[in-house]
């Protein structure tokens, strides 16, 4: 992998430039990489997608028979110790089985629940005794798992949860009692991830099996989407669990859970791209077969403007979300996931839970926008269940809620980021402080003059934005000060800015580095895309600041902050009507998404 030894930190990207080579992206995809993605794919085509049908009416048994012939495959065992029956291959390899896998439609979310949420909590939290009793069984399909956290009264809220569990007289058994709710794979799972508040007060994990007197579940919920996968309450009624089912210690299930979600929010950005990337396939083709006034549609240019804004959109989760895969497995590839690593683990991928939130958000709605454009360009039978882009588009909307909705997530990535400058763990305040004096000094209007550099006018627009975040970053601290976190929508604005930066330098940076190993003209599709994209968000950023400075300042102050804001979003228009012609040419002529040029 061509990343960094010294992986940035967490939230550093606001602050820094990086460079191309501390980025790991598609490109870097190696052999075996790709072999495994090759074999998901063949899986799918083979197995999956010829029982689509049977898998959406809840057949439990076609799908726990699935999942095990995708056990002998190795599509299970991805992230499990070779120790414990897996095959230990690094996270980009099992990132690539979720990309690939999610044209099981339903199948995908059930696979998806066992091997990452249900699965992974005894992978890298479990003890040696607990992960050799049960991955190897997890690895195979043998026991299928399912991951507790949702209550009745608390989603989002986790720590709210009102299941308990009391330790016994002969303090052998944690006593659990309580109802789980929205629990996918509940209706066949075997081993159940259980949260629960140890004498109400300290929130645990406990491993819990389907067989322990007094676990049972409720009727499965009818849902809007992925129909064919089980969710339902899991009910437990004085439920007896050994003290060595216990994850961690007592009180430390909290650092498993949003763990766990961390890496689950990196995953749904995985799922989302092969999603979108298959949305659009479907889309191109379409395009290209149905006739309107005696020409193909794909020959209309309102046509080809949404596949290209379909292309762009996912190539940009792409290169965001696999650039934050880059940072999860440098972080972990150091750790001896056979023995216990409780806190180094905890430690190791909460480092970018700012970025695992900005994926989570940003692929969650690319992929509905992608999805939604996809029936669009169906006409009418897109809204047929016959074709696949209608379950894509009914599948797709659970992925804002999902792994806490987008809301939560959003109030989180720049509320971590003024928590770790509180903590001394990110420069934020000098960063700040140096900014100060150059914007109150003489400042220059930026320099988008023609340059023979790649890119070079997209670099500079992304300094200027980080410089813009920066400013009405501190204003609003200034302001709000330890109160900040109840100015929602302030928060809301200065995430939507952190989460455009991110997409935007993840872009700039992959296409740069296509460049400098392949070429220009190899990377001219890139290089287009990335600069379609920053003219499309480019007044995003400038509305969001205005509203948080309009909203922190008055008078001259708020005068000379605008005026400030003008210089720093400058910029050079170009024609993207052509722009978008010419990217939406190459993707109807692969009829799929593609980042190369021929």
């Amino acid at each position: 992998m061509s990343v960094q030894d010294t992986v940035p930190k967490g939230g550093q990207f606001i602050l820094e430039e990086a460079d191309i080579h501390s980025i790991f992206t598609p490109e870097d995809f190696n052999e075996e990489q790709q072999m495994i993605a090759r074999m998901t794919r063949d899986f799918i085509e083979g197995e999956v997608a010829p029982k689509r049908e049977e898998i959406e009416k809840l057949d439990y048994e076609l799908t726990v028979k699935l999942l095990r012939k995708a056990g002998e495959l190795g599509l299970l065992g991805t992230d499990i110790p070779e120790a414990y029956g897996g095959a230990g291959l690094d996270k980009i390899s099992s990132s690539l089985i979720g990309e690939h896998i999610v044209r099981g439609g339903s199948f995908s979310l059930s696979h998806g629940a066992h091997v990452g949420i249900g699965t992974l909590p005894i992978v890298i939290f479990g003890n040696p005794e607990q992960k050799a009793k049960y991955l190897p069984a997890l690895a195979t399909g043998e026991k299928i798992a399912a991951y507790c956290l949702t209550e009745p009264s608390s989603g989002s809220d986790a720590l709210g949860a009102k299941t308990t569990a009391v330790l016994n007289e002969a303090g052998t058994h944690y006593v659990l009692n309580g109802t789980k709710q929205f629990i996918t794979n509940a209706g066949f799972a075997d081993v159940f991830i259980v949260y629960a508040k140890i004498d109400g007060e300290k929130f645990s994990a406990f491993i819990v099996e389907k067989e322990f007197p007094g676990v049972s579940t409720g009727p499965e919920e009818k849902k809007m989407g992925i129909k064919g996968s089980s969710t339902r309450p899991l009910i437990l009624e004085n439920v007896e669990v050994p003290v060595e089912n216990l994850l961690g210690e007592p009180g430390q299930g909290h650092k498993i859970a949003f763990n766990i979600l961390n890496i689950g929010r990196y995953k749904l950005g995985v799922g989302a791209i092969g999603a979108s990337k298959w949305a659009i396939q479907l889309a191109t083709q379409y395009a290209k077969e149905r006739k309107q006034f005696n020409t193909e549609i794909a020959n209309f240019p309102l046509i080809q403007n949404k596949i290209a804004d379909m292309a762009i959109r996912t190539f940009v989760n792409e290169a965001l979300t696999y650039r934050t895969g880059g940072y999860l497995e440098a972080a972990m590839q150091h750790l001896n996931m056979e023995e216990n690593v409780f806190n180094e683990a905890a430690k190791a991928i909460e480092e970018h839970a700012i970025e695992y939130s900005i994926v989570k958000v940003f692929a969650s709605e690319a992929l509905d926008f992608v999805a939604d454009e996809g029936v669009q360009i169906h006409g009418g039978y897109g809204y047929i269940s016959e074709y696949p882009i209608e379950q894509i588009y009914r599948d797709s909307r659970i992925n804002r809620i999902f792994e806490g909705t987008n809301e939560v997530n959003r109030l989180l990535i720049p509320g971590t980021l003024l928590k770790r400058a509180m903590q001394g763990r990110l420069p934020l305040m000098e960063k700040l402080q140096t900014l100060q004096k150059e914007l109150t000094g003489y400042m220059p209007p930026m320099d988008l003059s023609e340059s023979a550099e790649l890119l070079e006018a997209e670099s500079k627009m992304l300094e200027s934005a980080k410089k813009l975040f920066l400013m009405v970053g501190g204003t609003a601290v200034q302001k709000y000060m330890q109160k900040i976190d109840r100015e929602q929508e302030i928060l809301e604005n200065l995430s939507n800015m952190m989460i455009t930066i991110y997409a935007l330098e993840s872009a700039l940076l992959r296409a740069k580095k296509t460049a400098s190993r392949k070429g220009e003209a190899a990377a001219q599709l890139q290089v287009d895309m990335t600069r379609a994209y920053f003219q499309e968000v480019w007044s995003d950023l400038e509305k969001w600041a205005r509203e948080v400075l309009v909203a922190t300042s008055e008078g001259d102050v708020l005068r000379t902050q605008l005026s400030i804001v003008k210089k720093l979003v400058r910029m050079q228009p170009i024609n993207t009507i052509a722009l978008k012609r010419e990217i939406a040419k190459r993707i109807i002529e692969a009829e799929q998404y593609t980042t190369t040029v021929k």
